[in-house]
């Protein structure tokens, strides 16, 4: 396991990333929700580590990274390059959750020779609509959830700044043209029961030609109630996409 600090330009005051490295084999970079959580995915880490380097990092204003109030899109695929580059990776897999899917799926568009595979988890989407948060907010009233133990610690501006930059970066003109030109390996994972409307994710499967699979039972968190399952999923997506690129 290494713990690194990466400054995104030391010779003029940049940002101070955190980052750590579990495992050995193919790289992949975990990607957080939120926007605005800091470090929880060391449960999905576990499930692969053993066959992949894994990346975790916390974005700005999340946890022990900068609170610098840069927080918009274009500077979450910056600093994903970043950490991609400072580990050394030419080609990664990403494998987000919740939010993070977005923030894969961005990059991969501006990015795509630098991924192998893009794989979303409880996540992914590319509509702002109305009754999706209807039905999340009403969902989220009538049931339980189960999360990870995790408090999160961030700037209480990165969601809303982060989230107002994701809304205007899904009304490019040239989004859906991006989206169905990408070749990259991409595979979308949902829990039937998540609180929150999968319609989306199975929208943007289809557009990318991506596998698409729902998990019975499985609420947002799917590692924490199903992590067998997960785990087939993810090494069997790794191991296709380390074939593909050989």
């Amino acid at each position: 396991m290494t713990e690194k600090i990466l400054n995104t330009d030391p010779n003029n005051n940049g940002c101070n990333l955190w980052t750590i490295s579990k495992g050995t084999g193919t790289p992949v970079i975990l990607i957080n929700g939120g926007p605005g959580c800091s470090d929880y995915l060391w449960g999905v880490s576990e499930l692969i580590e053993d066959q992949c380097q894994v990346v975790r990092f916390e974005p700005r204003g999340c946890g022990r990274s900068d609170w610098d109030g840069n927080y918009d899109m274009d500077t979450m695929i910056a600093d994903l390059d970043f950490v991609r580059a400072s580990y050394g990776f030419e080609r990664c897999i990403l494998i987000g959750h919740s939010f993070g899917p977005d923030v894969g799926l961005a990059y991969t568009i501006k990015h795509r020779e630098h991924v192998m595979a893009l794989i979303g988890i409880s996540g992914g989407r590319i509509v702002n609509d109305r009754d999706w948060s209807e039905t999340y907010e009403r969902n989220k009233k009538e049931r339980d959830e189960v999360n990870p133990v995790a408090k999160f610690h961030a700037d209480p501006q990165v969601n809303p700044v982060g989230n107002k930059s994701r809304k205007a970066y899904i009304k490019r003109a040239e989004l859906l043209k991006d989206i169905a030109a990408l070749d990259v390996p991409a595979m979308f994972i949902a829990g039937a029961e998540d609180i929150r409307p999968n319609w989306p994710i199975q929208q943007l499967a289809g557009l990318m030609g991506a596998k698409y699979v729902e998990i019975e039972a499985a609420a947002h968190c799917i590692w924490l109630t199903h992590g067998g399952e997960l785990r087939d999923l993810l090494r069997n997506a790794i191991a296709e996409a380390d074939y593909a690129n050989e």
